[in-house]
């Protein structure tokens, strides 16, 4: 294990962080080009999935192997599923993020006064839509909350491991991160505002981190490690294929999702073979 606290901590910051950046983007652009929302989320997608199923599931049996010998195939199989499972009682918990973005009432801007592909958000509520961006925050901040434990986990097996991990978190937490500020700044009209409460979301991820260093670092040996890391791409799994993929697609035509998924995994791919040489 690589065990460097602070580098674990500083790529769990960072991650968390990049919703803020989302969240900026709401004030870049007039219109939100939902080509470019539907590419992003499937670029997440292919990341997620390549690092959970080439990469985390691959580290889980490594580390099982060193206490368990043969028996660790079928840990790092039962786990996976438990991540899975988790992840699906989570989603019918706290509801699922897409559905959530959905009920904002974003559409497709078809009008030819408007930008093709632009996203419109439309409603009569000023307050309705404060309500509703402060719940997509919250939804949010306990989604990103064991994405810093994972980022942190990783982190602590080695750095190389830590840096991919925390670029598939990085990159998926923007399009969430503009879920956040999106309704907030169409209610208040408040940029910082709208940006406090994206910053609020994305720093869950290392309250996720010093969670794990407090009251769990001291647990993990090699066996509870592999179960966490097969049970984090279980959860990974989960939310690229039944969040990530149908909310990319409800933007844009399905092609635009796919090729970022394809972009997604050659680009994870890429980089994970050069940080490795």
């Amino acid at each position: 294990m690589y065990n460097d606290i602070s580098f674990a901590l500083f790529l769990t910051f960072l991650a968390g962080l990049s919703t803020v950046l989302g969240g900026a983007f709401v004030f870049l652009f007039k219109q939100i080009n939902a080509r470019f929302l539907s590419f992003g989320l499937g670029f997440s997608a292919g990341v997620m999935i390549y690092l959970a199923l080439f990469e985390l599931l691959e580290e889980a049996n490594n580390e099982l192997q060193l206490s368990l010998g043969h028996e660790a195939h079928w840990q790092t199989t039962g786990f996976f599923v438990l991540g899975l499972a988790i992840a699906g009682a989570i989603d019918l918990i706290t509801f699922h993020q897409a559905k959530i973005c959905e009920n904002l009432n974003l559409s497709i801007s078809s009008q030819k006064k408007n930008s093709r592909n632009c996203l419109i958000y439309k409603s009569n509520s000023k307050q309705g839509l404060l309500r509703t961006g402060l719940f997509v925050a919250f939804a949010i901040a306990l989604h990103n909350f064991p994405e810093g434990m994972i980022t942190f986990t990783a982190a602590n097996v080695n750095y190389v491991f830590g840096l991919s991990v925390a670029l598939a978190v990085a990159v998926h937490n923007i399009p969430e991160g503009l879920c956040v500020s999106l309704p907030i700044f169409y209610a208040t009209k408040d940029k910082m505002k709208s940006l406090f409460y994206t910053l609020l979301a994305g720093l869950s991820e290392p309250v996720g981190a010093l969670v794990v260093y407090f009251f769990f670092s001291k647990y993990l040996d090699s066996v509870v490690l592999g179960r966490m890391l097969a049970a984090v791409a279980g959860i990974m799994v989960y939310i690229s294929i039944d969040e990530l993929l149908p909310t990319a697609r409800r933007f844009a035509r399905w092609h635009v999702s796919l090729f970022g998924l394809v972009s997604g995994i050659a680009v994870i791919a890429s980089s994970l073979y050069l940080l490795n040489q």
